[in-house]
């Protein structure tokens, strides 16, 4: 149905994996300078998430984050995208340089800082935003009730789009309903859909059915999760939903991810605003159906298991699976090499 991506070499961007020579093929003092990059970019990403310091660029009133110097990562680039003489890959006759990042549940634009780095180092144009209520947007999340409320920074960014420009969507979990409703909405301005271990939902579908058979159904859930905010008192319906600090730790969502961007998502992960992913999407063939979407597994997903991804893409046939082993449900931290490899590839499609 689509081609397979293997697993990669497991690296880390941030810098700590790597082998150590015992005849010291480093010098100390480069040691020294790797740690004190690998310190500046975390950095970098934790003053964002808390916004001492921030980078922005807005388009007709959304939001978008780009985090991380592309100067110092030349180096980085991988083989596979170099051609025989190991100089960087040209990317020629593209339908679109232009790649928007959504965020999934309780994430924000910032979660995507090492893939904007490595998307710009090749000449793309990578684009993410922050859904309402999340990352640096100030809505209240407990007042967004509907996916479109939710979406609208996705939609508008879409609307204000030039008349023959396409983009192409990311969609990462729960960020899947989002991308969905955009294919529904502005079908002839996106070229390809990508959904990252999302909520790839079927016509009349809730995002929340997906994670049903693993957590419960939405009425046991609704009944029984300690997890739920009251935004509106308690003897209102629940309008958001949060994981605290310790469920983040506990390798949920991050069983493969490094210590530091765990640390980054405690510190910016915000409420889920539930009534969005408790909505029937509407999808219609004349639209949704009209754009080409591709699916990426993560083979070592605790958040959405691959047997549960198996059967998203074997009800709702992609264009294209592709695989990523050895990743947690987050593999913008965990696998970020991988994921930007199989991302070039999907843009270079014809």
């Amino acid at each position: 149905m689509g081609s397979a991506f293997g697993c990669m070499p497991k690296e880390d961007l941030t810098g700590g994996m790597g082998s150590r020579s015992k005849r010291g093929s480093k010098s100390r003092s480069q040691r020294k300078m790797a740690a004190s990059e690998e310190e500046l970019l975390h950095r970098q990403a934790l003053a964002m998430a808390i916004q001492q310091h921030q980078l922005s660029q807005r388009f007709e009133g959304s939001m978008s984050r780009r985090i991380g110097s592309t100067s110092s990562r030349r180096r980085d680039l991988p083989d596979s995208i170099t051609n025989g003489k190991q100089q960087p890959l040209i990317l020629e006759d593209l339908e679109t340089r232009k790649i928007i990042l959504v965020h999934g549940e309780g994430f924000g634009a910032w979660c995507w800082y090492k893939i904007i780095s490595l998307l710009e180092e090749v000449g793309l144009n990578p684009v993410a935003l922050d859904l309402r209520g999340s990352g640096i947007d100030n809505t209240d999340p407990n007042s967004i009730t509907t996916l479109a409320d939710y979406s609208k920074p996705l939609t508008d960014y879409l609307h204000n789009l030039l008349d023959d420009e396409k983009v192409i969507l990311v969609g990462h979990s729960c960020g899947g309903a989002s991308i969905s409703y955009a294919m529904e909405c502005y079908p002839k301005k996106i070229s390809k859909a990508v959904f990252l271990t999302a909520t790839m939902v079927l016509d009349g579908q809730k995002p929340f059915d997906v994670f049903s058979e693993e957590l419960a159904s939405a009425d046991v859930f609704l009944k029984e999760s300690q997890f739920l905010v009251y935004g509106n008192g308690s003897d209102n319906p629940p309008t958001g939903l949060m994981f605290d600090k310790q469920h983040i730790k506990s390798g949920l969502y991050f069983n493969q991810s490094p210590p530091k961007d765990i640390a980054l998502a405690t510190v910016s992960m915000r409420t889920i605003p539930l009534e969005p992913i408790m909505e029937k999407l509407s999808l219609t063939p004349e639209n949704y159906g009209m754009v080409r979407r591709f699916f990426i597994q993560t083979l070592d997903d605790r958040m959405l298991s691959p047997d549960v991804q198996e059967k998203l893409v074997r009800e709702n046939p992609p264009h294209g699976i592709y695989k990523i082993k050895g990743s947690d449900h987050c593999p913008f931290f965990s696998k970020p090499q991988s994921l930007y490899k199989i991302l070039l590839e999907i843009a270079q499609l014809p």
